[in-house]
């Protein structure tokens, strides 16, 4: 090119492939599908979120089993612990503090028997050990939450431990229900640490919460407009892949 030249502007014509066009109608409705998915759920942990915050009335054990109990439900048991029947849900830590969530097998005067997780305990300094749980021998009155199994699907089975407490990484309802028919098959959260028979309970709602959802709703929908803006982008060519493309499609042709 020779001094006082000015380069020839090379200008990109529209020409889009339909293979590239394809492939974005195809993913683009899905990326946005699934980003108003997760605004749909943040909706819904919103609601749960205020219905817990609200303190709903705690209904009557009996009653609340005649209607049918959801997470979160708040509810009132006059009954017994049943001493010596205690899970120890096991890797539960509370400020880097290794311990275990004390679950004891409650019978109300009326309803089903349930489970009713006590709250933390830490775990002794040794393995081989377990921390010695104390129950209320008299007639007590306790308010709750309902609350799923804790069954992670991520955890192995694990063997059963012989005696009392025994120890388990998770439980499942019938495996309760072996040891005391007729259990229910949601366990119950007492509401805090002064209710009878508790030991740290200060218990949080169990479930992702909607900041979290709105944040992978951003990430779907990004994804969605980066493929629309790359889309657009590769739509537009120079001349020189025009003939490129013309000549590959020839060739295939």
């Amino acid at each position: 090119m020779s001094e006082g030249t000015v380069p020839k502007r090379v200008v990109r014509q529209w020409r889009p492939d339909w293979r590239l066009w394809l492939f974005a109608g195809i993913f683009f409705p899905l990326l946005v599908g699934l980003g108003s998915w997760q605004i749909s759920r943040a909706h819904d942990k919103e609601k749960l979120l205020t219905q817990w915050e609200q303190q709903l009335d705690s209904l009557p054990w009996a009653t609340a089993v005649s209607r049918g109990i959801t997470p979160g439900q708040p509810v009132q048991l006059e009954g017994r612990y049943r001493a010596g029947h205690d899970w120890l849900l096991d890797n539960r830590t509370r400020n880097g503090q290794n311990g275990y969530e004390v679950l004891t097998v409650f019978d109300p005067v009326a309803g089903p028997p349930v489970l009713i997780n006590r709250g933390w305990v830490a775990a002794p300094r040794l393995r081989r050990d377990l921390p010695e749980i104390t129950t209320p021998s008299e007639s007590v009155i306790v308010t709750a939450r309902a609350a799923a199994y804790p069954t992670p699907p991520v955890l192995a089975e694990t063997p059963d431990e012989a005696g009392w407490p025994r120890r388990v990484q998770s439980l499942k309802p019938n495996v309760v229900q072996r040891e005391v028919p007729g259990a229910t098959d949601i366990l119950l959260k007492l509401e805090g640490d002064d209710q009878p028979g508790a030991y740290s309970a200060d218990w949080t709602p169990d479930f992702m919460g909607p900041a979290t959802h709105y944040g992978y709703a951003v990430q779907w929908f990004s994804l969605a407009a980066v493929l629309t803006v790359l889309t657009l982008i590769a739509s537009f060519r120079k001349p020189e892949q025009q003939k490129m493309d013309q000549q590959d499609d020839q060739h295939n042709g």
